[in-house]
């Protein structure tokens, strides 16, 4: 047994409380497939009383780490459009970079930048839940009506513009609560790409989140808003727990899931306007 006591002695370096917390949000990531991000910014803040500027680096660099191993996997097995990527890319890197250092301008001038952060945060966790309720219907919907929707029409003519433009807002509104890489994200892509698979709209999806969440991440940490013993506690507890839940949650039906899951996430979001 004397080969475990060097891994009890680096878990226990760690917080416990932060660990608990990884846990917890990968736990539930693992058993719904919901994004780290909608769960973990919120969950920190309202559960473990981390400051939101805190809260949202932190969570950014533990995505961006987290989901490299997806982006390896979906491009092993072409499920990425490397295209989309770098037009999403071009709207959200540079509005990222932009948000951030307008972020560090107005805590140098003396703001709190908290009550911004918490309200966008409320705002996208509440338009999170019900993506994540209407999403089965809107694919489908997509699927059968893309040919004759003159909306879908139209957004084909001008695809690659808006595409940029949905990069933008999400570089925005990313950096700022580090929630609408996933469930918005991959929304905004079914509706623009509707003829593509799904499995290639969710690779896609993480391919533009890794260094849209990394940058926004660095960014964060520029200004002293990571906490790296909370990171790493996170990533101690969230990997193993994500397996967990994985498999847990092949046995519980994914509607009683989701819909459970949007539920707190609305919750939430409205806790956190109040």
């Amino acid at each position: 047994m004397e080969y475990l006591e060097p891994v009890v002695a680096f878990i226990l370096s760690f917080e416990l409380i932060h660990i608990a917390a990884g846990s917890l949000v990968g736990f539930v990531i693992g058993l719904t497939g919901v994004g780290g991000g909608s769960l973990m910014t919120p969950i920190l803040v309202l559960g473990f009383g981390i400051a939101p500027s805190i809260a949202v680096g932190t969570d950014l660099l533990y995505a961006a780490l987290t989901k490299c191993s997806g982006v390896f996997f979906h491009h092993r097995h072409k499920t990425v459009d490397w295209r989309i990527v770098g037009l999403l890319g071009a709207g959200s890197i540079p509005s990222s970079l932009i948000t951030v250092t307008l972020l560090e301008q107005i805590k140098a001038a003396g703001f709190n930048s908290d009550r911004l952060m918490m309200m966008t945060l409320s705002v996208m966790l509440v338009l999170t839940s019900i993506i994540i309720l209407i999403k089965g219907r809107l694919v489908s919907y997509v699927s059968h009506h893309h040919s004759e929707s003159a909306m879908v029409i139209l957004l084909k003519a001008y695809r690659a513009h808006i595409t940029v433009l949905a990069g933008v807002a999400l570089g925005i509104l990313v950096t700022i609560s580090s929630v609408g890489a996933g469930a918005i994200g991959s929304a905004i892509l079914f509706l623009l790409y509707p003829r593509k698979k799904p499995v290639a709209i969710v690779g896609t999806d993480i391919a533009h989140a890794v260094p849209l969440t990394a940058i926004a991440g660095m960014g964060h940490m520029h200004f002293g808003s990571v906490d790296y013993d909370l990171l790493y506690g996170l990533l101690v507890g969230g990997i193993p727990a994500i397996y967990l839940g994985s498999l847990i949650g092949r046995y519980i039906p994914d509607h009683w899931l989701r819909t459970a899951i949007a539920l707190l996430l609305f919750a939430m979001g409205v806790k956190l306007a109040l």
